[in-house]
């Protein structure tokens, strides 16, 4: 602090405002002051699939003020990945969101089984909500934590405004958060962007006005151009970004191919799609100034999977998993122990369902049950590991963390099965087939804008960190369940 005592002499001595200023941003910086003010807008961007290497790879074809911009004059970090396993679009967002795992916010994937009903839920559904332009209902309720943009609205006593535009429904309103308000998706049976009466009782003009604007039927080929061209509507048509309140827009696009529902490439998506970033970086800086707004974006780690077709023509090794064999052999072997009965409830994707009020009237012992189950189980064809519920909820081994922080305690399944390598796991009830896959595509997360000083990090980051440090940027608190550092 000595020096501070020191520059207000220099700067009674000087005695003008620019080298007054100039000193000080000096001397700011070198007590570890931050000389930039908050931004007047955070604009947050999700890219489901988005992939480090593809990135990368079509570079050369990319606009000037898109990819290639952000990449060359952002902060960027080339290999973030998600700190729990398995990971889908909903998990990962609502863990960027909530800078926190499933464990801790409750959402551990898009959909997950009802354990009352036995019936599949999405992670968004509530019937307390109806839509908008839509027949779909929604609400943030089962995100247990707060998300950034609550943060933001608490800390600004609900000044602060907060919209959030994705193709999907899950996406809008896990980014949205409990306090945003809008939170906008495609409804492509109605063909209509709509909402949600959580926010609203009457959708924005601005919104349908964009809706009239280009119809009724959502062509899968514009759905990132939408997302940008709906962007600018909001910015155009609402007050966000228009004072010294920090205002919060987060964005949904997709990296997928199969999204498009033609022949397109991935090299034609990611140009298609630096095509939609590049508009709107030119729109938000235009009409806020490029001072004014951080872009922070990343991706979910999710990826396609080769499937069991093609893994059969290249011979390599393959199989297929079938869940509702398992539960038959399970209740095969419980009902030698205490009789013939239903003793497995349900199965849902890699999970397992025990009837847990059966088994107490059985008088069984829940831990050796569990064990028991586990052991068969583990003895099936195609099984790489079985895990219990009780072993992921009560041990801290190092060795159960990422299976451990990638369940929502309220809804996970008692078994959780993960298969070999190139197996896919079949639900004959359901008719569900998906292929898991233990591998990791590395995926950016690229912070851009108010000042942010141009960077390449090589290091691994995992996405925990990324709330605090936008949080760290405009000078909030991180949501409060996250407990990683701020990258800077």
């Amino acid at each position: 602090m000595a020096n501070k005592y020191l520059y207000i002499t220099l700067l009674a001595i000087l005695g003008f405002n620019g080298e007054a200023q100039a000193l000080s941003n000096l001397f700011a910086a070198a007590d570890g002051e931050d000389t930039h003010s908050a931004p007047r807008l955070v604009v947050g961007i999700t890219i489901d699939r988005l992939r480090s290497d593809f990135l990368e790879a079509y570079a050369p074809l990319y606009t000037e003020r898109g990819f290639r911009l952000l990449m060359q004059e952002g902060r960027v970090y080339s290999n973030v990945a998600y700190p729990f396993t398995p990971v889908d679009r909903a998990s990962a967002i609502a863990a960027v969101t909530t800078g926190t795992t499933p464990y801790y916010n409750n959402i551990g994937g898009v959909q997950w089984l009802n354990r009352e009903t036995l019936r599949p839920i999405g992670c968004v559904d509530d019937p307390r909500y109806p839509g908008l332009l839509t027949t779909d209902n929604g609400s943030p309720a089962h995100i247990a934590t707060s998300t950034l943009g609550d943060e933001l609205k608490l800390a600004t006593d609900g000044k602060a405004i907060v919209y959030a535009i994705a193709p999907w429904r899950d996406a809008a309103v896990l980014s949205a958060g409990h306090a945003a308000d809008l939170a906008l998706w495609i409804d492509y049976a109605q063909g209509s962007w709509c909402t949600s009466q959580y926010y609203t009782q009457t959708a924005p003009q601005w919104v349908r006005t964009f809706n009239r604007q280009h119809g009724t039927i959502r062509q899968h080929e514009r759905t990132n151009l939408e997302v940008t061209e709906l962007a600018e509507q909001c910015v155009a048509g609402t007050f966000i970004g228009r004072d010294d309140v920090t205002d919060l827009l987060w964005l949904t696009y997709d990296a997928g191919v199969e999204l498009t529902n033609s022949q397109q490439t991935t090299e034609e998506t990611y140009v298609q799609l630096d095509i939609s970033i590049s508009q709107l970086i030119n729109y938000v800086e235009q009409k806020l100034g490029r001072d004014n707004v951080v872009f922070f974006v990343t991706g979910t780690g999710s990826r396609e999977s080769a499937s069991k077709t093609a893994y059969e023509t290249y011979r390599i090794p393959t199989g297929t998993f079938y869940m509702n064999r398992a539960a038959n052999l399970l209740n095969m072997y419980l009902g030698a122990l205490w009789g013939s009965d239903n003793y497995v409830e349900a199965t849902y994707r890699q999970q397992i369902f025990l009837n847990r009020k059966l088994l107490d009237t059985k008088k069984a012992d829940w831990s050796q049950v569990l064990t028991q189950c586990q052991e068969i189980v583990a003895m099936m064809d195609g099984v790489s590991n079985v895990y219990t519920s009780l072993q992921l909820l009560t041990s801290q081994s190092p060795e159960f963390q990422k299976m451990r922080m990638g369940i929502a305690p309220r809804h996970c399944g008692d078994l959780m099965i993960e298969v070999a390598p190139g197996w896919s796991i079949m639900n004959e009830d359901t008719q569900e087939n998906i292929a898991p896959s233990a591998s990791q595509a590395p995926f950016p997360l690229i912070v851009y804008g108010n000042g942010t000083q141009a960077e390449r990090i090589t290091t691994p980051i995992t996405t925990d960190r990324i709330a605090p440090t936008i949080c760290s940027a405009i000078h909030i608190r991180a949501p409060n369940a996250s407990t990683a550092a701020p990258l800077f």
